[in-house]
């Protein structure tokens, strides 16, 4: 069961022992969902920094000693106050108080149902916020020439997020792959290849040097401790004779390694930020084509990961016609379109849609995907936070308008 700090604030009128029974109602409730932690506001410096904590106002007369310990409060500053014992009058005066002073806060009262919701919203957020903290995402290569609007400002990134990028040169990452022999990726390209439904136009050794260059980009990543990579595809193709990147980013992403193509940072970090607040692999994708009249557009892109379709094709790379691309069959239903965008990382599009098609046009990248939108398609021709696009399967809309909203960056529609 979830714990809790209830970081509690009481009068000296109001007697420590009658705090539970004041306030039973509430507190009954919540402990039917959560392991309730009970400390007194003297004590909250020592909490440790990973723990979830919510300030408790169990009386009025307190707002005094809010104000005078406010730097030790947890950021943001939610409040728990179910009006009795003059909970409510105090949590509004501290609310405003700290608002003023720059600090969010939000006080948590109403239906009990509700405040439940709430709080679960608030554990999501505060803790896929912690597992982003401190990632590190390999940028292999410069981003692509032609990604004129998907740059990332790294030290904005790192004071709003706390994500490092790290710059990571695609020699390096030649040079590994040229140490590592056939022999040593020969079993898993068997393996790899009797689980596709069908291999076209690539050829056997063009599988070999795939995996011999996800093997190379798996070493870099353990030897660099990488959350995330993104790796610049035209330039490492350069230098490996010809391999794309496409196998070895969608057997990456099967590993929880998350890994996006084009050395695009915006869209890394949207991959990396959605997995940390969902879990789910997500679709790195071009939207190809927008029918505005039916709604409807279709993603493509030559590399997802193998998890996330219910079959898939070993193809070329469709650009270059080398190499391995992957062809995959998503499953139909709900999804979830999003994208984090703007150098400073601070705003983000979010729609969700249904899957209808897994189209199979000649002149587009392999796998692809029609998607009928529940809001406006002509958001990709009016406002589009640059070309690539993240897709998981699923309605995550809430939890993740709540997370980018919660982090101070600005819807754009």
């Amino acid at each position: 069961m979830t714990t809790i700090n209830l970081i509690t604030f009481a009068s000296h009128l109001h007697k420590q022992s009658t705090i539970y029974s004041s306030h039973e109602v509430i507190l009954t409730e919540l402990e039917k969902y959560f392991s309730l932690n009970f400390v007194d506001y003297t004590e909250m410096v020592h909490l440790p920094p990973d723990d979830f904590s919510l300030v408790f106002i169990a009386s009025g007369g307190v707002e005094r000693m809010v104000m005078q310990h406010f730097e030790q409060l947890p950021r943001p500053t939610v409040m728990l106050a179910d009006g009795m014992q003059n909970s409510l009058a105090a949590a509004l005066e501290i609310s405003s108080w700290l608002r003023g002073r720059g600090m969010k806060s939000e006080i948590l009262h109403g239906e009990l149902t509700e405040v439940v919701k709430r709080i679960f919203v608030l554990y999501n957020n505060f803790k896929a916020q912690q597992r982003l903290s401190g990632s590190r995402i390999g940028v292999i290569g410069s981003p692509a020439s032609w990604l004129i609007a998907s740059n990332a400002d790294y030290l904005l990134t790192r004071r709003r997020w706390g994500v490092e990028y790290t710059d990571i040169s695609a020699e390096r990452v030649a040079d590994i792959y040229a140490s590592i022999g056939d022999d040593e990726v020969g079993e898993d390209c068997v393996t790899l290849a009797a689980k596709a439904l069908a291999c076209r136009e690539s050829q056997p050794e063009d599988l070999i040097r795939s995996m011999r260059l996800y093997r190379a980009l798996k070493r870099i990543a353990k030897e660099e401790k990488l959350t995330a990579l993104t790796v610049n595809c035209a330039h490492l193709a350069e230098l490996t004779n010809g391999i794309t990147g496409c196998l070895a980013l969608a057997l990456l992403n099967d590993d929880g390694l998350t890994a996006g193509c084009e050395g695009d940072l915006q869209t890394i970090f949207t991959m990396l930020a959605v997995h940390s607040l969902t879990g789910k692999e997500t679709f790195m994708a071009n939207p190809s084509m927008i029918n505005t009249r039916t709604n409807e557009l279709v993603l493509s892109h030559c590399t997802i990961g193998l998890r996330q379709t219910e079959q898939f094709i070993l193809r070329s790379h469709f650009e270059t016609q080398q190499s391995i691309g992957i062809q995959g069959i998503l499953p139909g239903g709900d999804v979830t379109l999003v994208k984090c965008g703007s150098e400073a990382l601070d705003e983000y599009y979010l729609a969700t849609g249904t899957l209808t098609e897994n189209t199979n046009y000649i002149n587009m990248c392999r796998t692809q995907a029609r998607i009928r939108l529940n809001s406006p398609v002509d958001y990709f021709l009016r406002t589009p936070l640059s070309n690539h696009h993240v897709m998981l399967q699923g309605n995550y809309a809430t939890v993740i308008d709540e997370f980018f909203r919660e982090n101070g960056c600005k819807r754009v529609e």
